[in-house]
């Protein structure tokens, strides 16, 4: 089955400074959701832009054929850790069709909050 777009933006990125609740399951945090249904693998570049200093990236993950693939921004650390607190955006771009889908888990109090939305799919 072919689904999806090769490039995608998230406009919106915060990842809270700290959280309640334990950790992992519990840890403040923003994923992309990236669905692969083909049947090969994708290979997929983040890159991420902040309002005051230059892009970082790419961050490269590898999603197998016919399956999904939650990449928590949080965990990314290869070329530099995404920051805390700090507002950012992001792309991502693959060579196979993906659907990427943005969520966030704000637990900075125990009353949690729970986004998410589909990214932006762009033109091949």
């Amino acid at each position: 089955m072919t689904i999806g777009k090769k490039n995608w933006a998230i406009a919106e990125g915060w990842i809270p400074a700290w959280s309640h609740g334990p950790e992992p399951q519990m840890l403040s945090h923003e994923t992309a959701c990236i669905l692969n249904a083909n049947d090969t693998e994708a290979h997929v570049e983040i890159m991420v832009y902040f309002s005051d200093r230059d892009p970082v990236g790419p961050y490269k993950v590898t999603v197998p054929p016919r399956r999904t693939l939650h990449q928590r921004f949080n965990d990314l650390k290869d070329p530099a850790p995404i920051p805390t607190a700090t507002n950012y955006a992001s792309t991502i771009t693959s060579d196979v069709p993906i659907v990427v889908q943005h969520t966030r888990l704000d637990s900075r109090q125990s009353e949690n909050a729970l986004i998410t939305t589909i990214a932006f799919a762009g033109n091949e």
